[in-house]
């Protein structure tokens, strides 16, 4: 195998692929970035047995060949290359990959890319166009809700439901959850339901964020427990996670006695001052909805937080508010991270009681609700 490539693009494809790379396993491989031809083109593949990103760079490729080599020190390498032609050619019969770039020329042991795992194939035919910058923001706006905990897999995933030309998104940790509907550019023949790791695709936001692709295709190959994602220079596969979701929908009140608007960004940096308390805590921050009293005394949001270790806050957002009174606690940093994830200008806070969920909406767009579970307050 002899290839030759520019080194922005093989540092961009390394730096790709090295994050779906295991930092600790029992495997030499698996620690490793696999360089192969690839019809005309050099393909670089790195797997977690979880998690597998392949990319495909145009390169000049004098000979066939394979080999997988030590991701951080061929990561490492490549970053520090100077930005002229890379000539990479193999000794197979010593398992080595000579790297040279201008007056520099590296040796890197390797192992037999027989060893490293297969990666699935994906049909292109059967699978499901998506379009770019809506399935990134439905990831945005869904996976930061999905739960950290392995002791509940289920909760980590983020459940993909697609009927006819609707497309839909939950995560959920338990404790909130996040709600993202949109339309698909071409109506699935069958409905499919799954649950995808959130880190995957998390990963795939970010990859194609970075790759500037303008098709993907998503497809689940019979059998196989795997959801493939497809662009023209990039590939994620991952496993799903088997389980029953929790059936959110029975979580959501079906109306709402108090109905307060106020301005996303206002709300967003009054929760970020009340957690610069609240995080001392239990991030608990009380919120004190007080509805107009009249014509000169327009509605107000109180939120407040305190802490034995560090002090109190108390800051006043105005809010045009529709309904009773009420006080309710919430997880600040819970607010704030879904306020983070909120285009437009003004947000809508729906509440019943001190003991029931409450539900934020982008005032205008009915394409995503985020419920958030309430907090005891002493």
């Amino acid at each position: 195998m002899k290839v030759h490539v520019k080194q922005a693009q093989l540092a961009h494809s390394v730096n790709m692929v090295s994050r779906a790379v295991s930092p600790r396993s029992t495997l030499p491989v698996l620690s490793n970035i696999l360089i192969k031809t690839d019809q005309g083109r050099l393909r670089l593949s790195a797997t977690n047995l979880e998690i597998g990103i392949t990319s495909w760079i145009g390169a000049r490729i004098e000979g066939e060949g394979a080999i997988t080599v030590p991701a951080r020190t061929f990561t490492d390498l490549v970053s520090n290359l100077p930005s002229e032609q890379v000539v990479m050619a193999l000794d197979k019969s010593t398992q080595t990959l000579n790297v040279r770039c201008g007056s520099s020329e590296t040796n890197i042991k390797g192992i037999d890319a027989e060893e490293f795992p297969p990666i699935p194939e994906p049909d292109l035919e059967d699978g499901v166009a998506l379009n770019v910058t809506n399935f990134k923001e439905m990831v945005h706006q869904v996976a930061f809700a999905a739960s950290t905990d392995e002791a509940r897999p289920v909760l980590t995933g983020v459940l993909l439901k697609l009927d006819g030309d609707h497309i839909t998104m939950v995560a959920t940790d338990g404790f909130r959850i996040s709600i993202r509907e949109d339309a698909l550019p071409t109506p699935v023949l069958r409905p499919i339901e799954a649950i995808i790791p959130a880190r995957a695709l998390v990963e795939l936001s970010r990859i194609i964020s970075s790759a500037s692709e303008e098709t993907l295709i998503m497809s689940f190959p019979p059998e196989r427990g795997q959801v493939i994602f497809n662009a023209n220079s990039m590939e994620l596969a991952s496993q799903l996670i088997e389980g029953t979701f929790p059936d959110y929908r029975a979580i959501i009140p079906a109306s709402f006695k108090t109905h307060t608007l106020l301005s996303t960004i206002g709300l967003l940096k009054a929760c970020k001052q009340a957690e610069i308390i609240a995080r001392d805590g239990t991030n608990v921050a009380r919120l004190n909805i007080i509805p107009e009293t009249g014509a000169a005394s327009p509605g107000t949001l109180e939120i407040s937080a305190q802490s034995e270790q560090t002090g109190t806050s108390e800051i006043l957002v105005d809010a045009s508010i529709d309904g009773t009174p009420l006080l309710v606690a919430f997880n600040v940093r819970f607010l704030r991270e879904v306020l983070e994830v909120i285009k437009a200008d003004n947000v809508w806070l729906e509440t019943n009681a001190a003991n029931t969920p409450g539900l934020l909406r982008p005032q205008g767009d009915d394409h995503f609700k985020h419920i958030i579970m309430p907090m005891h307050i002493n």
